[in-house]
């Protein structure tokens, strides 16, 4: 993985600001979950280049992948997208999102991986990884990831060892557990790809299965059933229509992309970064990978997996300072996702009212500009202001402020004051004797009805 440094240039976070390339692999009609997360994502196809739309299989769909049924939400997004663009000209056309659809093998996990069985849907994932483009491919598997298998199975066979290593260094995975024994071969056979993944199928400890559980003391209103209905589902037009009622889990497959939402706060090539998507450490597991019961052994390599947030929610006061820091009251891999669940709900919300009103009637994300450099140099106990005062709202509204620090995606290890809710904030950088990088976190929120909320990272790095 490329590394970035806390002293890097402020041009590298253009990779993060650039539209990420996705492929995305669904085992679609196996949960309702995927037609979930699929209009989701249509919404986001104007700042995210789709690729790829696979219908593959899985553990819980192990023949007969359904290409037909992508094709079904297409056409449903092909009805909104004329308002859509009103509200931005990037949606793509339907049919261009129409040919790229595609289909797996309809077999379960590696019985679908070998010579000769070769499909539509591996064939685009090479034509994807070998096409020149600069930027990385992510490749997000919601289901089974044979199809994927297959693709690198055939490049190993038919590519020189060089051109292999070139086109997995361009390779970025995302898989929601495992949901076949295609991908625990992957990461054994390509050791040096860039892999995310809670491993086995335990899916209570996962990552992703926080953006469906209900956590005690906390509102988790933005993931009911009655939210959904009034928000999603109701009034807004034939794509609301389509989207289904929760059966086992609400979008279960979403967290698989919304890390490649560019909203200030996510970074695809850092997950140790944290983000929409959740936040994720590299390294090897201890224990077995478990798998439909069976022991597939050890984790052999390290990947990007759970990694632990300690998270107290600020509290919004009725009198005084409007947004206040409390101490962490949680602690475990899941609150790095639910953390800003409420937020990227909302930014759901708004654009399912993209597909149905005028963009004055509708509310649009905040512009937030920072006046310095997004990475900073420091000395130990020096003093630095940061500002965003430049920030805007493009529907006219009004804004919060809230900083804060990120102390897991640093290296700190200390107390650290809390930061003000103004459009500036001064800083003094704590005593040090080793350089450490601490993470700044600038939320702008406005008032509009949802509130949507964009952000900057400030990375300062500390020297003694």
């Amino acid at each position: 993985m490329p590394a970035l440094a806390a002293d890097a240039p402020s041009g590298a976070h253009d990779v993060a600001d650039a539209p990420q390339r996705l492929v995305v692999l669904t085992d679609i009609e196996a949960d309702p979950d995927d037609t979930q997360s699929l209009i989701r994502l249509f919404l986001y196809s104007n700042e995210i280049d789709i690729e790829g739309l696979v219908a593959t299989t899985s553990t819980h769909k192990r023949s007969s992948p359904m290409p037909e049924s992508i094709r079904r939400l297409v056409d449903g997004y092909a009805k909104v997208r004329p308002n859509l663009t009103t509200h931005d000209r990037g949606y793509p056309d339907a049919d261009r999102l129409r040919q790229v659809i595609a289909e797996g093998v309809p077999v379960y996990g590696m019985e679908g991986v070998g010579p000769g069985k070769d499909t539509a849907g591996s064939d685009l994932i090479i034509r994807a990884l070998e096409r020149p483009d600069p930027r990385p491919l992510w490749v997000s598997v919601w289901g089974g990831a044979n199809t994927l298998a297959q693709a690198l199975h055939t490049l190993k066979r038919t590519r020189t060892p060089e051109e292999l290593d070139r086109l997995i260094a361009k390779l970025r995975i995302y898989t929601i557990s495992d949901q076949d024994d295609a991908g625990i071969w992957l990461r054994r056979e390509f050791p040096g790809v860039f892999y995310i993944v809670t491993p086995g199928d335990n899916y209570g400890v996962a990552t992703w299965n926080a953006i469906n559980r209900v956590i005690d003391g906390i509102d988790n209103a933005t993931i009911s059933n009655a939210w959904v209905a009034q928000n999603i589902q109701q009034g807004h037009g034939p794509l609301g229509a389509l989207y289904p009622d929760v059966v086992w889990g609400l979008e279960g497959d979403t967290p698989a992309f919304l890390h490649l939402i560019p909203n200030g706060l996510n970074h695809p090539e850092r997950p140790d970064w944290g983000g929409w998507g959740g936040r994720y450490r590299l390294y090897t597991p201890s224990g077995d990978t478990m798998l439909n019961g069976r022991n597939h052994g050890p984790e052999t390599r390290p990947i990007w997996t759970n990694a632990i947030d300690a998270y107290g929610p600020p509290e919004r006061a009725e009198y005084g300072r409007a947004v206040r820091d409390t101490a962490p009251r949680y602690r475990d891999a899941l609150v790095s996702l639910w953390r800003w669940r409420d937020d990227f709900q909302n930014d759901f919300a708004a654009r399912m009212d993209w597909t149905v009103k005028p963009y004055a009637e509708a509310n649009h994300p905040p512009e937030v500009v920072l006046g310095q450099p997004r990475q900073l140099t420091v000395k130990s106990g020096q003093g630095v202001a940061l500002s965003a005062r430049g920030s805007s709202d493009p529907d006219g509204d009004s804004l919060g402020f809230h900083w804060f620090w990120y102390p897991e995606a640093g290296d700190f290890e200390g107390d650290l004051p809390q930061l003000s809710n103004g459009d500036t904030v001064w800083i003094e950088a704590p005593r040090v004797t080793k350089p450490v990088d601490l993470h700044v976190i600038l939320r702008v929120d406005d008032k509009g009805t949802p509130s949507l909320a964009r952000y900057a990272r400030t990375v300062l790095r500390v020297e003694p």
